[in-house]
């Protein structure tokens, strides 16, 4: 049985404000008081993992030992299938640059390095992990496949959001209004075996 999440406030482990913002929404129904890792003045600390499950864990206990409250991380990336899966637990790496994330230009690093491919399949994957200042762990993952566009489209996302194209809809996650993004994505997948191990039934 995965334990319950009882507590009134949670720290969400990151400094993306886009993911934040998207993991905010999604708690938003359950009355939770959320603050992010950046405003506690929480360091980032160094992604060491070999997977996402690792990382998202590694982040999770950090921000928990650091505020001594429950805290949620996400690891998540773009797998792209000709690729090896690659950029996958790189995928901010990849945006990188002297002057922070560029992801218009990791867009453009995916794309050239498919030059010649014929498979443009992809997919996200999202690792969610819920971790206590006891140093408690529960994770859950989740991905969404689709293709990869090029030029990209739209501007409503973040990330790789505006190459995806999900699977079933002629639109990509870059176009995609924020509710209906949240309804299909990786997170959201994560998110609902997140709530239904740890959130329902519990005493609120």
């Amino acid at each position: 049985m995965a334990r319950k999440f009882h507590e009134p406030k949670l720290v969400i482990a990151s400094h993306n404000q886009g993911k934040v913002r998207e993991i905010a929404d999604l708690l938003a129904p359950f009355g939770v008081s959320v603050v992010s890792a950046a405003v506690l003045g929480l360091p980032e600390p160094e992604e060491t993992g070999a997977t996402f499950i690792e990382n998202a864990e590694l982040k999770a206990l950090a921000a928990a030992h650091g505020s001594g409250l429950p805290a949620l991380a996400d690891d998540s990336g773009l797998a792209v299938h000709a690729l090896g899966g690659e950029p996958g637990i790189h995928s901010a790496r990849w945006a990188e640059t002297g002057a922070g994330r560029d992801f218009g230009r990791a867009m453009e690093k995916v794309e050239a390095a498919l030059a010649g491919k014929s498979d443009r399949g992809a997919h996200f994957a999202c690792v969610l992990a819920l971790a206590w200042p006891d140093g408690h762990v529960e994770s859950f993952e989740g991905r969404v496949d689709g293709t990869l566009v090029w030029p990209p489209r739209g501007d409503k996302g973040f990330g790789y959001d505006p190459v995806f194209q999900p699977d079933g809809r002629a639109i990509t996650f870059g176009e995609m209004e924020p509710d209906k993004k949240h309804a299909i994505s990786h997170r959201a997948d994560a998110f609902a075996k997140l709530v239904a191990a740890c959130f329902e039934g519990g005493e609120r």
